[in-house]
């Protein structure tokens, strides 16, 4: 069943996510869609949760309230009449930056004349795409490092037991984008890549499997991603460039 409160207090994305992840964790709430614009937050649960236990939860965090008051027709109606975007509309800040990222790294992978391609190394060009991943994806996550946590916490298995390991995680990728840079310890570089994307894709498979209604947080808190099988692409091609480099070295 799926019910629609009305919670005041958010004003941000990191608000929308402190919300999704303190009532999701509320036991029989399959997923949480807030919505800092109409102030509402539509719960989709499997059998009905007394209002009660929501601000029970809520309580550690006064800025925020939610109640079954009834909302306003006019919000009921424009949220009736926004239309849901395209897979591409959706996506699109992604596939540019992986776009940036290959057009950049496949230019950089040529040794001599850009239009031979015998001058091109694919090591390279792995190298550097893995460089530019990490670089450019950490990047977005120090923008609003708490809101990343967060939201990272919500389907991160590490995350969701330790939750500092959400604010360590950008920093991670920030190292292993600078030693892909700079070519430092290739092994040890590919080793960690595999370890920490391959664990991280774990809890995002499940996140998929489980159809939970969450925001992705590989581009931080940025932009307004859905989990789906495009985050288990990404971070799985992550972990099978790693491991190309890995047997090649």
């Amino acid at each position: 069943m799926t019910h629609t409160y009305e919670v005041t207090g958010m004003t941000c994305e990191a608000c929308e996510y402190k919300i999704q992840h303190v009532l999701g964790n509320v036991e029989g709430v399959k997923s949480v869609t807030p919505d800092k614009a109409h102030n509402t937050a539509t719960i989709e649960m499997e059998k009905h949760i007394p209002v009660s236990k929501f601000q029970e939860v809520l309580k550690p965090y006064p800025k925020y309230s939610i109640t079954e008051k009834a909302i306003m027709p006019v919000h009921s109606i424009a949220f009736e009449e926004e239309q849901p975007k395209s897979w591409f509309a959706t996506y699109k800040p992604l596939l540019l930056i992986f776009a940036f990222i290959t057009g950049v790294s496949a230019i950089t992978a040529f040794h001599a004349n850009i239009f031979e391609l015998e001058h091109f190394s694919v090591m390279h060009f792995m190298s550097h795409f893995m460089a530019g991943f990490f670089l450019v994806f950490s990047f977005f996550k120090f923008l609003d490092l708490k809101g990343f946590a967060e939201s990272y916490a919500m389907y991160d298995l590490l995350a969701m037991k330790v939750p500092v390991y959400g604010f360590v995680y950008p920093f991670i990728e920030l190292a292993l984008g600078i030693a892909y840079l700079v070519n430092f310890e290739p092994q040890a570089t590919n080793i960690a890549t595999i370890i920490v994307m391959g664990f991280s894709s774990v809890g995002v498979i499940q996140s998929v499997l489980n159809k939970k209604k969450i925001r992705c947080a590989c581009l931080g808190a940025v932009f307004n991603l859905p989990m789906s099988t495009v985050t288990i692409i990404e971070d799985l091609l992550m972990v099978g460039m790693a491991a190309a480099m890995l047997v090649v070295y």
